[in-house]
């Protein structure tokens, strides 16, 4: 019974050092944004029940995808590659390359072009229960 104080002072050392270790916690803010990248303001979320998705998504290379429009506001990380989104109103375009956040637009019509090699990029989408994150263009 004596060793137990000691013990536990042991093992609270041990988990001092391995925390000391580890360092501090950082944080980098990559986007906070009340607006999508043509610079037009989110007007609002799908009315229902909160559903967040966030998507792993590969565009192979020299892929022009299909117009389409998200219902909510969006945004991605690219990992890999560049993309060019280009928007059908008003042929406004953004490249984005590895390492960028963007602000992809709700309720407009969009796509997204590569180039010479594959883009995979992570997508968060702020939606609702039974409201696909994609739809095709009209």
């Amino acid at each position: 019974m004596r060793f137990a104080p000691l013990t536990c002072l042991l093992l609270l050392a041990g988990s001092a050092t391995a925390a000391d270790e580890m360092g501090a916690v950082k944080a980098e803010t990559l986007l906070a944004t009340g607006t999508a990248w043509d610079g037009e303001a989110y007007k609002a979320y799908p009315a229902g029940d909160p559903e967040l998705s966030i998507l792993r998504i590969t565009v192979p290379a020299h892929t022009r995808l299909a117009w389409h429009e998200h219902p909510m506001p969006n945004a991605a990380y690219i990992l890999s590659g560049t993309l060019t989104i280009e928007k059908q109103g008003d042929g406004k375009t953004k490249i984005v390359h590895a390492g960028d956040a963007v602000a992809e637009m709700a309720d407009t019509v969009h796509r997204g072009v590569t180039g010479d090699v594959p883009v995979v990029l992570l997508a968060f989408y702020a939606g609702a229960k039974g409201v696909g994150v994609s739809k095709a263009a009209p």
